[in-house]
C-alpha cells in the first residue's frame, strides 16, 4: 500500500470509491470537452481571466446547457476552476490532459480503440479470449483487423504504438549497426517504418520484414514509396499457426514491442522458431517496455492499463511484462542474454544469443 493510501481517510476514501464507480463520465467528459474545442478555447483566453461559460457558448456555438454540464464535472474532476466572476481556467491537470502528447495518445486510444470494447472485459477474463474484439470487427485477434479498421481507429493505434517506441529508434539505431548487420529480420514491423529507418541509417543493409500478411501489404507499399523496394523485402506470417518458421540468413533479428502480444507460452515458440534459423553468430534483440523498471508510478500504471487492452481487445492472453518474466522465457528458449541495456527513459533493450 503507498503512503498516500495510508493517509487517505474514510471521507476521502469514500470520495475516491465514487470517482472509480463514475470514471466512465469524467472521461467521456473529458473527450467532449476537447473535442469540441472547449479546453482549447479556455486556454486562448487565458489573459483576460478566462471565459464565463456564455462567452464560450456564443463564440463555439454550443447551447449553454451543453457547455455547463461538461464543466461543472469537469470543476469537480479537478480539470477546470471558476473564479467569483465565474471565469473558467483550465488547471495543470486540464493543460495536461489538452497538450500533453502522452496524454493526448492515451485519451485517444481508450476512446477510439479500447472504450466499447473494455465493456467485455469481463467475458474476457472468464474466457481468455479478446471478447470486446467484435466492438472493431470479426477478427480472432485484432493484428488480423488493423489494415481494415476505420481510418480514426486505426489512427489511434498506430499513434499509441509508435508514440511508446519512436523516441528511442535514434539510439537504438547506433547500438544496432555498430554490429555491422548486413542482413536484418523486422519481426512485427508494421507499418515498415523501423525498417525504414534502418536503411536511411545505413546504406548497405538489407531488411526483411517478418509480419502478417495484412501489415506486409502496408510496409511493402511505405518501403516502395521510400525508394527502398531492392532493399526491403517481406516474409508473411502468422505466430499462431501450428509450425511457424523463418528464413536462416539473419544477423540481427529485431522485436520491438512485439513480444508483449503473446502469452508466455507463444513468446517461448516464437523465440525458438527464431533460433532455429539463427547461426552461431547472429543476435536477437528484444526491446520492452517491463513493468518492473518503471522510474515513475505513471509509467507503471500506463503499462498495467495497456495489459488491459491485450485481454479484452488484442488477444485475451498477453499483456505487459516485468523484465524478471522475459529473462526466464529467454532462457527457456534457447538464448542467452548477452547484454541488458536501459534505452531512454521507459525501454529496455536484451540483446541475446544462441546458447
Amino acid at each position: 500500500m503507498s503512503n498516500s493510501t495510508k493517509k487517505m481517510n474514510a471521507v476521502e476514501a469514500l470520495e475516491e470509491a465514487h470517482r472509480i464507480a463514475f470514471a466512465p463520465f469524467v472521461f467521456q467528459a473529458s473527450v467532449s470537452l476537447r473535442k469540441l474545442g472547449i479546453l482549447d478555447y479556455i486556454f486562448d483566453q487565458r489573459a483576460n481571466g478566462g471565459p464565463t461559460v456564455e462567452e464560450i457558448s456564443q463564440d463555439l456555438s454550443i447551447t449553454p446547457y451543453g457547455v455547463g454540464v461538461l464543466l461543472e464535472i469537469a470543476e469537480t474532476s479537478n480539470i477546470v476552476s471558476k473564479n467569483e466572476a465565474k471565469q473558467y481556467e483550465l488547471t495543470k491537470v486540464g493543460y495536461f490532459l489538452n497538450y500533453n502528447t502522452t496524454a493526448g495518445v492515451n485519451l485517444n486510444f481508450a476512446n477510439d480503440v479500447c472504450y466499447k470494447g473494455l465493456f467485455h472485459l469481463n467475458d474476457s477474463i472468464k474466457n481468455g479470449k479478446p471478447e470486446g474484439l467484435k466492438e472493431l470487427g470479426q477478427w480472432k485477434t485484432i493484428y488480423e483487423g488493423l489494415s481494415q479498421l476505420n481510418p480514426v481507429e486505426q489512427q489511434s493505434w498506430f499513434d499509441f504504438d509508435h508514440h511508446y517506441s519512436d523516441d528511442i529508434f535514434g539510439e537504438a539505431l547506433e547500438k544496432i549497426f555498430e554490429r555491422k548487420p548486413k542482413t536484418l529480420f523486422d519481426v512485427g514491423g508494421n507499418t515498415g517504418k523501423f525498417s525504414i529507418k534502418c536503411c536511411n541509417y545505413n546504406e548497405d543493409v538489407k531488411v526483411k520484414i517478418v509480419d502478417l500478411p495484412g501489415q506486409l501489404n502496408l510496409a511493402m507499399a511505405n518501403a516502395e514509396r521510400n525508394g527502398f523496394k531492392e532493399r526491403i523485402s517481406g516474409h508473411a506470417i502468422d505466430w499462431l499457426s501450428e509450425n511457424p518458421h523463418i528464413p536462416k540468413g539473419a544477423d540481427l533479428i529485431w522485436m520491438c514491442q512485439f513480444l508483449d502480444c503473446f502469452s508466455e507460452d507463444e513468446i517461448v515458440k516464437i523465440l525458438s522458431t527464431c533460433v532455429q534459423s539463427m547461426d552461431d553468430n547472429a543476435e536477437l534483440i528484444i526491446v520492452e517496455t517491463f513493468t518492473d523498471r518503471q522510474a515513475f508510478r505513471a509509467s507503471q500504471f500506463i503499462l498495467e492499463a495497456t495489459s488491459l487492452y491485450f485481454t479484452v481487445l488484442a488477444n485475451g492472453n498477453s499483456k505487459m511484462y516485468p523484465a524478471s518474466v522475459f529473462l526466464k522465457l529467454i532462457d527457456k528458449a534457447g538464448l542467452k542474454l548477452k547484454e541488458d541495456v536501459q534505452l531512454g527513459e521507459y525501454h529496455t533493450m536484451l540483446v541475446c544469443e544462441k546458447k
